[in-house]
């Protein structure tokens, strides 16, 4: 049996695969290092100290380009380190906040379902290391504390090799004690889990959007009680304002419409914006025959310069956390603008701009649902949703 354990950079495979590389069954290994496309070959009589010398001497300084090379070049490293015999792989986790590590992570797993088909690696097992997760806490498969030997072995390897790392300011490759763990954990997914834990961690683009309700608001009690409260919340004081009556609401950043649902469904008229090109045809189709909603590609920014007839409001629901400028604001075609942040991003962006604004008052402050604990993907892995509050702004020049 052929341990293959698949990494960006040779330091990966000690920090979060030292169990694997010197189990004391002393078995074959091999080492991806994918971020060169290159593989290194860990003989049965390999002693631990002469592996990690050979790791050691992989460890490369910090430069541009370093990522997956896709599931094709890792399907070719795989067969040819396989060669046709029993293994188990062992890669990052598809969640790993570190983008180039769930993507590697989340590519390995393609690879190898892509070759479990054509049978090269048919029957091989595939794990993924828990890694550093700051945001979410996933259930392991496999737990393997290491001892005081190993964490030794740990610790000289990067005070010896990774030196240059313990002051690297890039977050996506500066070790510091978490990423150094004491216990390693790795756990098993299927597809479907894999591609959910891959997009949670995403920002806005299209790798959030590469599963259908990436934040699971279909399913999660939480969200659903949170665009309950939001829709009612701009029900009451939107009153009059329903359709027929001449009034509009603007909902910027609608993803999949899920709140645009209860927003029709309470009667109002709604231009739904949503600039993500793979989120936008699933929030058109899901409000296909809707006759309350328009659906177009709009964004902030876009708004603020349309020479656009006055909406009753616009809804920036959730939204505000990827940088947009927030005086852009003062040009949107609205007197109210309903606001939802998680308490935090509330606090430290929207606050601070809202005291020196001298066309926006707060007209009111709501919390629409506290924070809570809650499992995700299926039970995989659970975490902390932050809580929402609303703010309604009042044009005060309006």
């Amino acid at each position: 049996m052929i341990d293959i354990v698949v990494v960006l950079r040779a330091e990966d495979a000690v920090l979060d695969f030292l169990s694997v590389l010197t189990d004391d069954g002393g078995g074959e290994a091999r080492v991806i290092l994918a971020d060169r496309a290159e593989t290194l070959i860990l003989g049965a009589d390999t002693a631990a100290p002469e592996r990690l010398a050979l790791i050691a001497s992989h460890v490369r300084p910090v430069t541009d380009g370093i990522a997956s090379p896709g599931p094709g070049v890792l399907a070719t490293l795989l067969r040819q380190a396989a060669a046709g015999r029993p293994c188990r792989i062992w890669t990052h986790s598809p969640a790993d906040n570190r983008r180039s590590r769930g993507r590697l992570g989340r590519d390995t797993a393609l690879a190898h379902a892509a070759d479990a088909e054509d049978a090269d690696l048919a029957g091989a097992e595939l794990r993924h290391a828990v890694g550093y997760s700051p945001y979410l806490q996933i259930l392991s498969d496999l737990d393997r504390p290491l001892g005081r030997e190993h964490i030794a072995a740990k610790l000289e390897f990067v005070n010896g090799s990774c030196g240059h790392l313990l002051a690297e300011a890039d977050p996506e490759f500066v070790v510091q004690t978490p990423r150094v763990p004491a216990i390693e954990r790795f756990f098993d997914t299927d597809p479907d889990q894999r591609e959910r834990l891959f997009a949670l961690l995403a920002s806005l683009d299209d790798e959030a959007a590469s599963v259908v309700d990436p934040w699971e608001f279909g399913s999660s009690p939480y969200e659903a009680r949170r665009l309950d409260a939001t829709a009612a919340w701009v029900r009451e004081r939107c009153a009059g304002a329903g359709s027929g009556s001449g009034g509009t609401l603007v909902e910027v950043g609608a993803c999949e419409g899920a709140l645009t649902h209860r927003l029709a469904a309470a009667g109002f008229t709604v231009r739904a914006t949503e600039p993500n090109a793979v989120f936008r045809p699933r929030l058109t189709a899901a409000l296909a025959g809707t006759d309350e909603v328009t659906v177009d590609g709009a964004d902030l920014a876009e708004l603020a310069k349309e020479d656009a007839p006055r909406a009753t409001a616009h809804l920036l629901i959730e939204m505000l956390y990827y940088g947009q400028d927030l005086a852009l604001l003062d040009d949107l075609a609205t007197d109210l603008v309903f606001v939802a942040l998680e308490p935090d991003a509330l606090a430290t962006r929207l606050r601070p701009w809202l005291e020196r604004s001298a066309t926006w008052r707060a007209d009111e402050e709501i919390v629409l649902v506290p924070p809570q604990l809650e499992t995700v993907c299926a039970g995989r892995a659970y975490l902390s949703k932050r809580g929402s509050v609303g703010l309604l702004l009042r044009r005060t020049n309006g």
